[in-house]
């Protein structure tokens, strides 16, 4: 068998985008609608699901992806207007600082339910939805790179993200026979809109450095990672977790000094 150029297309798909009014989401809806997907952007601003669903030609979904009540009744409407989800991204998360000694019960709750347990929610409620439709799908987790290494301040959102790469695994695995392939995306640092908009001058660059391709990311290139996940290109990959990060990953604490530019590792 010869790979046609048409295994990369997304027509006749149907995607749910969780938190995809803005950031790695958003450019995730833009890309799947770029190549042929309709599209169905789950979020709980109502303003940027509205203008990220215009922009891609889709549906905008106001929902809250922790709440089970809503995640079911966006699926229902997904289905009622677009059809059955062939791909769902599971892209809703968010962090705050929260040291170990300080963490009480209820922060963590909130970052683990805010990063972990709506994964399983979502999953939950679509990969039924798949099932009974038949059609198999394609669900795509992303998790971080604080999902594999150590994060200071970070405790919660850390384990938080290390179990959306355990959990991929183990839904892959349930629900291969099924025809449905699950797996996830590990980014570093990002440029979305909201980070250029809190960055100071200066910083891009300084954290270039820390990054072995010497640039921090963008989200059309985990839009494109999505893409190779959600299309027949990646038919047969299945429980990974594709770490597009400029190798940070790979580079375990190396990094580029700033002034001649060779790796070292650790102070210099």
């Amino acid at each position: 068998m010869v790979l046609k150029r048409d295994a990369v297309s997304l027509d006749g798909r149907v995607a749910v985008v969780t938190g995809g009014g803005a950031g790695i989401g958003r450019g995730i809806a833009l890309a799947f609608a770029e190549f042929g997907a309709k599209v169905a952007v789950w979020e709980k601003n109502p303003d940027t699901a509205a203008s990220a669903a215009r922009e891609s030609g889709g549906l905008a979904c106001t929902v809250d992806v922790r709440d089970e009540e809503q995640v079911d009744a966006a699926l229902a409407e997904t289905v009622e207007t677009l059809g059955v989800p062939t791909v769902l991204v599971n892209n809703a998360g968010g962090v705050f600082w929260s040291g170990l000694l300080d963490t009480t019960p209820k922060g963590w709750d909130t970052l683990i339910r805010s990063n972990l347990t709506h994964v399983l929610l979502c999953t939950q409620r679509v990969a039924k939805a798949m099932v009974d439709a038949q059609r198999g799908g394609s669900i795509i987790n992303v998790t971080s790179i604080e999902g594999f290494r150590a994060a200071p301040g970070y405790a919660a959102y850390a384990a938080a993200k290390a179990g959306v790469v355990n959990f991929t695994k183990t839904a892959a695995l349930e629900l291969a026979p099924h025809g449905i392939r699950v797996n996830g995306l590990a980014p570093d640092v990002t440029m979305t809109e909201g980070l250029a908009q809190m960055s100071q001058p200066g910083w891009e660059e300084r954290t270039g450095q820390m990054i072995p391709m010497g640039r921090v990311g963008h989200v059309d290139e985990m839009a494109g990672a999505a893409v190779f996940l959600a299309s027949d290109l990646g038919a047969y990959v299945t429980g990974q977790t594709l770490h597009v990060d400029g190798g940070t990953a790979a580079a375990a604490g190396w990094y580029h000094h700033p002034d001649g530019g060779q790796y070292v590792l650790g102070p210099a």
